[in-house]
């Protein structure tokens, strides 16, 4: 008998033994619902570990929150003592030296935006805080990330830390941050570094340790010393990676610039959008998020032209002031419009009388859709609660009834859909698909029964096999211990519910992700009109994200599903494209002389090529969505997510850090598993897996 056989016998024993345990589970209920009595008290002895600390040095933690306060708050009077103007100018200046017109063009709209909406002191606040938190972020990234590239140790230890502070929600960490620092503008600055620093070290050490060996010989062979090595060879053609670093660092923090107003009370564009969002107030809320997108979108792309950009060689012949022409025209520039803000007091301060507030229309066509499509809405979200969701949730057993469905869901219907899906799965097998037919019962044994019903033994068997498929015994011994660790918690029910909302996001956002992705790949108009709403979805807050959902849907789980779908589809639409614009073209050339059609290119040489690229799609489709789940929480969902916020709001560390660990061990172990999947598709197309 073939390994794979074996495999597929296994998976249907563990099937077979989870339906039994099913059967019987009132003489089976320790291997169904883990006993409370086997649960570790782990809530008090980290409360206690929290108690301690704060006791022992929150006295030093509250000295450095002080001195924090001084370079923030002289960010943030300078930002406000420089005219509008002259701020708007350097910002397009930057744009235009870095990327030419089209960039500057874009960025001088943005940034005219922000003074014309009447958010401009507002504005000038949230960049305070990214101005001080992206450098000191950049600064502790760089220098873990070449601790990193010289230590083995220091890499290993590391590696979990960084996932762990990409995945632990950044609400998880809020109630440590409040009772070690106090509360105050700074305490969102340190939330914003520690969320913010570790792209800067993973690029760090992937840059440095793809310096090409040729690079570093000729530096020794000059006979630079160990540190004139690391700055003047290293770091120099490491820099395009490491400047990529500076960028996600940079995006990460603007995505902290509301949870950061939460705990920093400050009048900032964060706080703005927060307060209209609590109001239902769409329009404003929608107006203020924008800032926050179109900031975030002209650091993006002006960080990304900048890591871009080949590394000029100096010249020796060329003058000093031609050397820094750019900077001497910034400053020219700058002192040029401060001139003319002084002879023309609107450049200084805009009036008030100029500004532009439409926030009544987008209200009142929020409403007029509300009122228009009621029925259409209704009927939406019924046949999406009743039709999948609940199924996926509780099962098929329990859902089917007359006032759900129309009807009684009979033990002679229960016979013919497990005879169904016996006998589908067994076809399947028969064909040869083994691994589809594992799917297929799998499937047929959750929409019967329910994601959260099924046994808490049966679904660790099942997740350890799978991930000694794809990765072997490592990645099979951390699933376990990932897992292990949400039952001895006492938070297994709550995870099982989030992964339930997650997994009908995540497959729900990577079936239209792709698709979309597949037309922008194959059309340039789709290209182009998709990316400007990637880039808003992306850089839009999440909470914005949340409003007209809440306004059009509700509260409830559908609405949840929803704004997570919103935020989650975007790597699937930008994977999906980039993996079939960069199938090699060998094999293109190979298909054209075949005589493949346009179809047949697609569907038999581009996405099979694509497909691992797709599957990383996945992976962050997934990263995304496990992260909108402390958000969905907001609207009325069960589970992780609203565990942390119980935390932060009864000030409980312990509950809260439990719930953000088991959802970054979900993460992390979905994580895994997509890569190891990817590798070991590149491996059989015989792509370069480096």
């Amino acid at each position: 008998m073939s390994r794979d056989a074996r495999v597929t016998l296994l998976w249907a024993a563990l099937l077979g033994g989870t339906v039994a345990l099913l059967l019987a589970s009132g003489g089976a209920g320790r291997l169904v619902v883990f006993p409370e009595e086997w649960v570790l008290p782990l809530t008090p002895i980290l409360n206690d570990a929290m108690n301690w600390t704060v006791n022992t040095f929150g006295a030093g933690f509250r000295a450095f929150s002080t001195a924090l306060d001084v370079p923030m708050s002289a960010v943030r009077d300078l930002l406000h003592w420089l005219p509008w103007s002259v701020t708007l100018t350097l910002v397009t200046f930057a744009a235009f030296a870095v990327s030419g017109l089209g960039l500057a063009v874009f960025s001088f709209f943005a940034i005219l935006y922000m003074v014309v909406i009447g958010y401009w002191y507002e504005s000038m606040n949230s960049l305070a805080l990214v101005a001080i938190s992206v450098p000191l972020a950049v600064g502790i990234g760089f220098g873990l990330g070449a601790l990193a590239f010289f230590s083995e140790r220091a890499d290993r230890a590391l590696r979990p830390l960084m996932d762990l502070l990409q995945t632990v929600p950044a609400f998880a960490y809020l109630l440590p941050i409040l009772l070690l620092f106090g509360f105050g503008p700074v305490v969102g600055l340190i939330a914003s570094i520690l969320f913010a620093f570790p792209p800067t070290v993973r690029n760090t050490v992937l840059g440095l340790a793809r310096v090409p060996d040729e690079v570093i010989e000729a530096g020794l062979m000059s006979g630079a010393t160990g540190t004139q090595l690391f700055w003047r060879v290293r770091v120099p053609s490491a820099m395009r990676q490491i400047l990529l670093g500076v960028n996600q660092t940079t995006m990460a923090a603007f995505s902290m610039v509301i949870i950061a107003s939460i705990i920093g009370g400050t009048a900032d564009i964060g706080w703005e959008v927060l307060s209209t969002m609590r109001k239902a107030q769409f329009g404003e809320s929608v107006l203020a998020g924008i800032v926050i997108a179109l900031m975030a979108m002209v650091m993006d792309r002006i960080t990304h032209a900048a890591a871009d950009r080949e590394p000029r060689a100096p010249d020796a012949n060329e003058p000093p002031w031609w050397r820094y022409r750019m900077w001497i025209a910034a400053v020219a520039l700058g002192l040029g419009v401060a001139l003319l803000a002084r002879v023309f007091p609107a450049l200084h301060e805009y009036p008030e009388a100029w500004e532009i507030y439409p926030a009544h229309y987008l209200n009142s066509a929020i409403e007029w859709l509300i009122v228009e499509y009621a029925a259409a809405i209704n009927t939406i979200k019924t046949i999406a609660f009743f039709f999948v969701m609940l199924p996926v949730k509780m099962g098929l057993v329990k859902t089917i009834s007359p006032f759900s469905w129309g009807f009684a869901f009979t033990e002679t219907m229960q016979l013919g859909y497990a005879v169904a899906a016996l006998a589908l799965a067994g076809i399947v097998a028969a064909t040869g698909r083994r691994q589809l037919a594992v799917v297929i019962g799998f499937i047929a044994v959750m929409l019967f029964y329910g994601l959260t019903s099924l046994p808490w033994s049966g679904l660790l068997a099942m997740a350890t096999l799978l991930a000694w498929q794809l990765g072997g015994r490592k990645l099979a011994l951390g699933t376990v211990l990932g897992l292990g660790f949400l039952l001895l918690a006492g938070v297994w029910p709550q995870a099982m519910l989030s992964v339930y909302l997650c997994g009908i996001a995540v497959i729900l956002s990577f079936v239209i992700g792709a698709a979309i992705g597949v037309l922008a790949a194959e059309y340039d108009g789709v290209s182009k009109l998709v990316r400007p709403i990637n880039d808003t979805l992306q850089t839009m807050p999440l909470f914005v994200i949340l409003i007209p959902f809440v306004m059009v849907f509700k509260i409830g789980e559908f609405t949840a599903l929803l704004a997570v779908m919103a935020y989650a589809v975007v790597p699937a639409i930008r994977y999906s494209e980039h993996g079939l614009r960069n199938v090699p073209a060998q094999a293109i050339e190979a298909a054209e002389a075949m005589g493949c059609t346009r179809l047949q290119m697609l569907w038999r040489v581009k996405l099979p090529l694509a497909l691992p690229v797709m599957m990383l799609g996945l992976n962050q489709t997934i990263m995304y969505a496990i992260a909108m789940l402390v958000i969905a929480a907001l609207v009325g969902t069960n589970g992780l997510g609203q565990q942390v916020y119980i935390g932060l709001g009864d000030g409980d560390f312990g509950i809260g850090i439990i719930a953000g660990i088991g959802m970054a061990i979900i993460a992390m172990i979905a994580d895994r598993m997509t890569q190891a999947w990817t590798l070991r598709r590149q491996r059989e197309l015989g792509l370069d897996t480096d």
